[in-house]
């Protein structure tokens, strides 16, 4: 019994380790981002992409100066869906950043609007606690057009 055991434990622990190690970079759950719209913090980004094709929302992270993106809103269900968020470090080494990628799928022809937000150093919290927070925190706008 006490073999079962060990060998139940060790294949438990093998298949944690797998699932943490393919969390980001190279072993990612999406590996086609599709096609790529870059925004920013201020900016507002047009994407047309066609019924069917597989499109990512990319803005530049660094989570070792404080930024944080998020998905604001999912778009309407009947023109987009979310798939995931992926992120792509630059190769920099430690704390060099990279960029995250918002990925969908285009559904229907339509428009929708998709609002990604960089809480700055909230630490977590979904609202800026500092001054400096609130400045240096903002959102990247990209309206989809469906074809």
């Amino acid at each position: 019994m006490k073999r079962r055991t060990a060998v139940a434990a060790a294949l438990l622990a093998s298949a944690l380790l797998a699932s943490a190690l393919t969390g980001c970079g190279a072993g990612s759950a999406v590996n086609d981002l599709g096609t790529v719209a870059r925004g920013a913090k201020g900016s507002t980004v047009r994407v047309e992409v066609g019924q069917g094709e597989r499109f990512s929302l990319a803005v530049a992270e660094n989570a070792s100066v404080g930024d944080h993106w998020s998905l604001e809103a999912v778009p309407d269900a009947k023109v987009a869906s979310y798939i995931s968020k992926e992120y792509r470090g630059d190769g920099g080494g430690t704390g060099s950043g990279g960029t995250s990628y918002f990925v969908f799928n285009a559904k229907h022809a339509g428009t929708t609007e998709i609002r990604l937000r960089d809480c700055w150093r909230c630490g977590g919290a979904a609202t800026p606690a500092t001054e400096e927070s609130r400045r240096e925190s903002g959102e990247a706008l990209f309206q989809v057009t469906v074809k």
